[in-house]
């Protein structure tokens, strides 16, 4: 792994830059090019790009919430879990590669929704994907790079289990 402080320091910003830049240029494209609501299928109905307007979190929740719940909920606390992915980052040199570009996904992902909360007051949403027996709703590059993290993490957890028990 990343041994050296100020190497691993450049990486993980590097890592959560190209995730941020990865979010924030596909939405500006959309925002810019994809009509509200319009659906254009990219892959037949399996990749169907629209646009929509998201003011909560996942699937929309919590877009009711008063404002200061909101700003505590959807601002403040993900920010604090950002700072801490950041600090555990730098901090634990023994994790695994998989791990730690995991996590830098995971925070590049949360920072790309954050950003549009603060700036826009909502998060730009545009893909929607059907995979015959499971479809997702209208997510985000920032989206997915979380979903990718959290199941990196996952994959990393369950090949670290069958190791341990056939040892």
């Amino acid at each position: 792994m990343i041994a050296k402080t100020t190497n691993r320091i450049i990486v993980i910003f590097l890592l959560i830059i190209a995730n941020v830049a990865c979010d924030q240029i596909t939405k500006e494209i959309v925002r810019d090019k994809v009509e509200y609501h319009k659906q254009t299928e990219v892959v037949g109905k399996y990749l169907i790009l629209t646009k929509v307007e998201n003011t909560g979190a996942f699937l929309g929740m919590g877009d009711s919430l008063p404002k200061p719940l909101y700003i505590l909920l959807m601002i403040l606390l993900p920010l604090i879990a950002i700072g801490y992915g950041v600090y555990y980052l730098v901090k634990h040199k023994e994790i695994s590669l998989v791990v730690f570009v995991a996590i830098c996904f995971i925070i590049g992902g949360g920072i790309g929704n954050i950003w549009d909360r603060i700036l826009f007051g909502s998060v730009t949403d545009f893909l929607y994907f059907d995979f015959v027996i499971f479809h997702t709703g209208i997510v985000n590059m920032a989206d997915i790079s979380v979903t990718l993290g959290f199941f990196m993490i996952l994959f990393e957890q369950v090949l670290n289990r069958k190791n341990t028990a056939k040892k």
